[in-house]
């Protein structure tokens, strides 16, 4: 846990990165992927249906916001008790070959709204009002919830299930969305899902048009687990903004990614690269590695203030291959005023 990089570590690793981003996908190419964007996704959910992800009971370590008490500590430099068990089960340096290390779910739109949402982002939105969207917003899912809880990016629900059979607490309502109808299905096909506590819907993310089953300031916490890295990164900063729009005033965003020079990021191969620390696998799903600061501006230029911004460089053994695997990942909890 924790590791420290030495400087030639680190300069090794920034030239592994300076030589795998060399060449450039196309444009027509990067067009492409955008696309069919959707279409990766659910085939990557239709090979791997629920087996591929461990779920993810460290939550609760890292996140005490989603346990039954909810008591919270507001220090920023918890100490980290992670499981190695993040990983999939096929851990070790064989899972991470096309890129897939941790549960990753995307939220992609299509290339028509790639400059209009550009555009978009850089403007101040007036803020939807839910009743345009929904008539009955007296009525809406979990609307009799006193904690409300969504998981952007749910995949098949390594995360929202243990949420669900850890935390008992009646008033809590969790809802889950995913880019992918595939993985939405695998959710409200799951033995425990239970309509009563938990609601799963698709969408896009991207989309400024489609609609929350929620009213604005109604969340208390926002989940993005290795999400925000698979999204094109110009459309990040209005995807944040919506989110955060969510939120109840002392309601958090908590997040946990890719960080920069990340295992993941070094083992790409030259031509995979769609820009800068942004890449395609082999599957066609994409993903982004990121530094505190990029993260930071992200969520602050959104309107929240930092409660935490971890880098967390851990060091995995596979013991079977005699290979050591060097992982970064970024914690934050930002929270609404």
């Amino acid at each position: 846990d924790n590791v420290e990089w030495s400087e030639e570590q680190e300069a090794s690793a920034r030239s592994k990165v300076q030589e795998n981003s060399s060449q450039l996908l196309p444009q027509d190419k990067q067009e492409e992927y955008e696309v069919n964007a959707k279409r990766y996704w659910d085939d990557f959910y239709k090979i791997h249906e629920n087996g591929f992800f461990k779920d993810r009971h460290w939550l609760f370590t890292e996140f005490p916001e989603l346990a039954p008490n909810r008591n919270s500590s507001q220090n920023g430099d918890s100490v980290h008790e992670f499981s190695n068990k993040e990983e999939s089960n096929n851990e070790g340096l064989g899972s991470c070959e096309n890129g897939h290390c941790s549960l990753e779910t995307r939220a992609e739109n299509q290339l028509n709204l790639t400059k209009s949402t550009a555009k978009i982002c850089t403007e101040e939105l007036a803020p939807q009002k839910y009743s345009e969207l929904n008539p009955s917003n007296r009525d809406y899912p979990g609307s009799s919830a006193s904690y409300r809880i969504l998981e952007v990016g749910c995949g098949a629900g390594n995360t929202v299930f243990p949420i669900l059979q850890t935390n008992n607490d009646p008033g809590l309502f969790v809802y889950c969305c995913d880019f992918s109808t595939t993985a939405v299905d695998l959710v409200q096909n799951h033995a425990e899902y239970d309509s009563s506590r938990c609601f799963a819907f698709v969408h896009d993310l991207c989309n400024d048009q489609s609609p929350f089953p929620m009213p604005d300031e109604s969340l208390d916490v926002v989940i993005l687990i290795f999400v925000l890295s698979a999204i094109l990164p110009e459309k990040m900063q209005c995807i944040v903004n919506r989110l955060s729009r969510l939120l109840k005033p002392g309601g958090m965003i908590l997040l946990r990614d890719y960080g920069r020079y990340d295992l993941a990021q070094l083992r790409f191969k030259k031509g995979q690269c769609l820009s800068d620390n942004f890449y395609v696998r082999g599957d066609g799903t994409r993903v982004y590695f990121f530094t505190q600061d990029e993260l930071d501006g992200l969520f602050t230029t959104a309107g929240l203030e930092k409660i935490q911004n971890l880098i967390d460089r851990r060091l995995q053994v596979n013991r079977g291959k005699q290979m050591t695997m060097y992982r970064v990942w970024i914690q934050c909890k930002y929270r609404k005023p």
